[in-house]
């Protein structure tokens, strides 16, 4: 296995387990990761961490298992399809949000992970790198699609363009985290994040992010009916007729 998962407390905790070569992803753990993805339930799970084992976050992709090139182009698309393609697919149709525990290096398809991720937070010696060039790849794993939307055209460009490492300080002020937390706080930070996000109605978040991720490309007469038609999901839910049941009674909801 190159993921080991526990859920505990509705918390579906997924840790990349491959600390001897920094958490590098095989298509094979790829796919895996993306399996364990697609498995995640509202009905069961309020959220997701993605940690790595060891002294990294996920060095990106196993640039050893890159130099077996014995298939064709059409035969690689077909493998980055069903491995980071599916990892990215998988990240971004989740129904719980993803928490991020950068507890290290966080590179290429790490970094995508971390921009595929709802919330994420460093501690302080997490370094991030965009790679790909530097072993002739473009971004993937969703990253050429999420890094100019999260931290700008211009400074995706640059770390896309160089592969230049930024540290974990750079990396919340580009937007990549959203904060740079002490070692000794980290699980702490993260567990009060939990909290709040156990507090919240899960179904109902889950098409907050569905609206999100869906309306990141579409013009805004699209966006707005897209919008509409999930409200109106959101409308005919349990937790929508909860919290306003709460709201009038003086109470706090019971998601």
């Amino acid at each position: 296995m190159s993921v080991h998962t526990e859920t505990t407390d509705g918390v579906r905790r997924v840790t990349f387990d491959r600390p001897d070569v920094m958490n590098a992803f095989t298509t094979e753990a790829a796919a895996e990761l993306a399996a364990e993805l697609e498995a995640v339930d509202p009905d069961t799970h309020d959220a997701v961490v993605l940690a790595g084992e060891g002294p990294a976050f996920s060095a990106g992709g196993d640039v050893q298992t890159m130099a077996e090139r014995d298939g064709s182009v059409r035969e690689y698309y077909e493998t980055v399809e069903d491995s980071f393609g599916r990892l990215a697919e998988a990240a971004m149709d989740a129904r719980v949000p993803i928490v991020a525990k950068v507890d290290g290096d966080a590179v290429g398809a790490g970094l995508a992970l971390v921009a595929l991720s709802d919330f994420a937070y460093a501690v302080p010696d997490a370094r991030f790198s965009c790679a790909f060039v530097r072993v002739g790849l473009i971004p993937d794993t969703g990253g050429s699609f999420l890094l100019p939307r999260l931290v700008g055209l211009r400074a995706a460009k640059r770390l896309a363009f160089t592969a230049e490492f930024v540290d974990a300080a750079e990396a919340a002020d580009l937007g990549l985290v959203n904060d740079v937390v002490p070692e000794a706080e980290l699980d702490e930070t993260i567990a009060d994040l939990l909290d709040t996000l156990r507090a919240r109605p899960t179904e109902t978040i889950g098409i907050i992010r569905q609206a999100l991720h869906d309306n990141l490309g579409k013009e805004w007469g699209d966006a707005l009916d897209h919008e509409n038609l999930l409200q109106s999901q959101a409308y005919d839910t349990d937790e929508h007729e909860e919290g306003v049941s709460a709201f009038l009674e003086g109470r706090e909801p019971e998601f």
